[in-house]
């Protein structure tokens, strides 16, 4: 005697050896003897064999009219047998039934299974519905199938190009676009960006970094809404200063300025003054969610996205021949010894006289005519002459608190693209120079930012009015800055407490500082009382965390995409060899460019150790260059500058291979989740 059953929804058949009350032993063709529940067994039988049963009932299976079965079958339960001798004939064979049990059992929208062998027929409603959702599933599959021929063949369906970024770093792994680049993929045995590439689908490198950016950061687009800068109706008296700012050429946002008063007299007094959008933009108004929304100015090679509109920056941008709205730190110094003697902060209107650009006078003025070793033929001669001299002694008090000199061993980079109007394409010629960092004018700007953005963090915390400070527990390895609404030190700056205020136009951090610090300004001891920003507010954490994940992201493309223009720069210049100093683990960065990547061959140098390597390849879409070592250039004694790397260094980051979001093994994955076929 045979027995046919039901183990785990698959149904087998076997010679029933032996038979107890609740459970019978079946040897099955394998010679495998199984133990099954009496439950479990559907028929027993004499013949024909198990293997012929099963064959015959696979074939027959298939050609059973699921529509008509449904017609057929009764309103209540019912076994597959019964369903059987109304489908075929009162006399159904043992064929027959186990094909109407195959058959009912692959057809869950049809019969819902009521128990071992027994079924009840769907409503018609639900029948439909999935008969609907049937369809839809093969025309999405076959939809699919047409999108990934297409990509095989070298041609970008419009669906798919329109989703590029969504499927390729933000994907949604059940949407049919998806599924066929991943199809395609496999197909094609290629990697999906190389085969959307080639497929048209990236019309060039640059376009694909910029809109891959935009997806991410500006989904709604990079414009702003028509908006109006407010008007400041307070009455501000007018400082009995000339300013004078010290700028890029290309900077519209011009947030600070500078005046010296009382030269000679042995008391001097420096002011710091800051363009004070705070004065007329609030909290919650339009330009400020305009300007929280954004949080930072994005910057990039011949192109920024500003965090306020054009017409609300130039309202209150510190541009010269006009007396801007300021909130200026006065400090006064001792004129000899440098010692500091006051501060005082003042909202105020002042005269800005000029506008300096670094680029334009880096070379003009030096320190050799800053110092008098050299004639100094400029504006403001005396006034930057004492700045830097202030400077210098502002920068060695910090790294007396350091404990270290300050690393300005790399230049800062400039780049420029030529017969550039309005939005690169990428197709720009790049000119890249270098700018010495620790330049005078660059130092003298720095020393007095630091100098107000610390006293204004000390006066806060006087007055017992919260801010968002930026702090750094030590200079050791792996301590990072982070941004807090208590004063701590920063070593890294070797100051005590240490805010961004002073460029509102620019980062939204610095406008809320503003804010408080104008608050302090006006209510001295009771400030508290009237900030915007109350003490434990949890609206500043939710700025800080917004600000950080924003800030952080518009650098990382920022390094991207000056990256891009580095390799862009190597490729229209034919540059062949690079020398580099090695890093560790194979990373090298280069001399003369900020570049830092790989060169096979030196793995095993020491850290600080010149090599000079040759470029066998990059690739603008990976942004990876491909080098290899071809000579050392010194001996063993690895160079100073890189032997011991300052804390707060992230050389060892580089730009590699993009991190795709999309896996060509969800094809495999999709087929193992497929539900098994019923089987013998």
């Amino acid at each position: 005697m045979y027995a046919l059953f039901d183990e785990a929804g698959k149904f087998l058949a076997g010679r029933v050896m032996s038979e107890a009350e609740s459970s019978l032993q079946v040897e099955l063709d394998s010679g495998k003897r199984v133990k099954v529940k009496t439950a479990n067994v559907l028929l027993k039988f004499d013949k024909p064999a198990p293997a012929e049963l099963l064959a015959g009932a696979q074939a027959i299976a298939p050609e059973i009219d699921l529509d008509l079965a449904w017609e057929f079958a009764p309103e209540g339960e019912f076994g597959f047998a019964a369903l059987a001798r109304d489908y075929f004939s009162a006399n159904a064979s043992l064929q027959q039934q186990v094909a109407a049990l195959l058959r009912l059992y692959d057809a869950p929208h049809y019969f819902r299974r009521a128990g071992k062998g027994v079924f009840k027929k769907a409503p018609e409603e639900i029948v439909k519905a999935a008969l609907l959702g049937i369809e839809r599933k093969k025309q999405l599959a076959a939809q699919i199938e047409s999108w990934a021929g297409e990509l095989v063949a070298g041609r970008c369906p419009e669906p798919i190009r329109e989703q590029l970024y969504k499927i390729l770093f933000r994907p949604d792994k059940n949407a049919a676009e998806y599924k066929a680049v991943v199809d395609a993929a496999k197909q094609a045995q290629r990697a999906p960006l190389d085969l959307l590439k080639e497929a048209g689908a990236i019309s060039s490198p640059y376009q694909f970094h910029w809109r891959r950016f935009l997806f991410e950061l500006f989904p709604k687009g990079t414009g702003f809404p028509a908006l109006q800068a407010p008007a400041i109706k307070e009455e501000l008296p007018l400082a009995p200063v000339a300013a004078f700012s010290i700028d890029d050429s290309a900077t519209i946002e011009i947030d600070d300025a500078l005046s010296v008063q009382g030269l000679g007299s042995g008391t001097v007094v420096m002011g710091v003054h800051i363009a004070a959008p705070g004065l007329a933009v609030q909290p919650d108004t339009p330009v400020d969610k305009v300007a929280r929304d954004r949080l930072s100015t994005v910057y990039m090679p011949g192109w920024k996205l500003t965090m306020l509109p054009d017409e609300v920056v130039q309202a209150y941008t510190l541009i010269e021949g006009r007396d801007c709205p300021a909130v200026s730190l006065y400090v006064t110094f001792d004129e000899a010894t440098l010692e500091v003697r006051s501060r005082e902060t003042r909202l105020e209107r002042v005269p800005i006289v000029r506008n300096l650009r670094h680029d334009q006078l880096d070379d003009v003025i030096t320190e050799a005519s800053l110092t008098g070793e050299a004639p100094a033929d400029y504006e403001f001669a005396a006034e930057l002459a004492f700045t830097y001299r202030l400077a210098r002694h502002l920068k060695a008090q910090r790294e007396v608190v350091r404990g270290k000199p300050e690393n300005f061993n790399r230049p800062d980079y400039n780049f420029r693209l030529l017969d550039n109007e309005g939005e690169p394409t990428g197709d720009e010629t790049v000119h890249i120079s270098t700018r010495r960092r620790g330049a005078p004018l660059d130092l003298i700007v720095s020393e007095a930012m630091i100098l107000a953005n610390s006293s204004w963090g000390g006066w806060l915390a006087e007055c017992g009015v919260p801010g968002i400070y930026r702090s750094q527990a030590s200079l050791a390895p792996g301590i990072k800055v982070r941004m807090g609404v208590k004063p701590a030190p920063h070593a890294g700056m070797g100051v005590a407490q240490y805010t961004w205020a002073t460029s509102p136009l620019r980062r939204y951090v610095d406008l809320v500082n503003q804010w408080q610090i104008i608050a302090c300004a006006r209510h001295g001891r009771t400030a508290a009382l009237a900030a915007p920003f109350k003490p434990k507010d949890a609206s500043l954490f939710s700025i800080i965390s917004g600000f950080d994940a924003a800030y952080g992201a518009y650098n990382d493309f920022q390094h991207g995409i000056e990256r891009f223009w580095t390799l862009r720069w190597l490729q229209q210049n034919g540059v062949a060899e690079l020398d580099a100093a090695v890093l560790k683990d194979g990373l090298v960065r280069a001399d003369t460019l900020p570049l830092v990547f790989r060169a096979l061959g030196c793995e095993g140098l020491p850290r600080g150790a010149h090599v000079r390597v040759r470029v066998t390849g990059c690739d603008l879409l990976t942004l990876d260059l491909h080098a290899s070592l071809l000579a050392r250039l010194d001996d063993a004694a690895p160079s100073a500058a890189l032997a011991e790397p300052e804390a707060d260094e992230a050389e060892e980051e580089t730009s590699g291979p993009l991190a795709l979001a999309i896996d060509v093994a969800d094809a495999d994955a999709a087929v193992a989740a497929e539900p098994p076929a019923a089987a013998a």
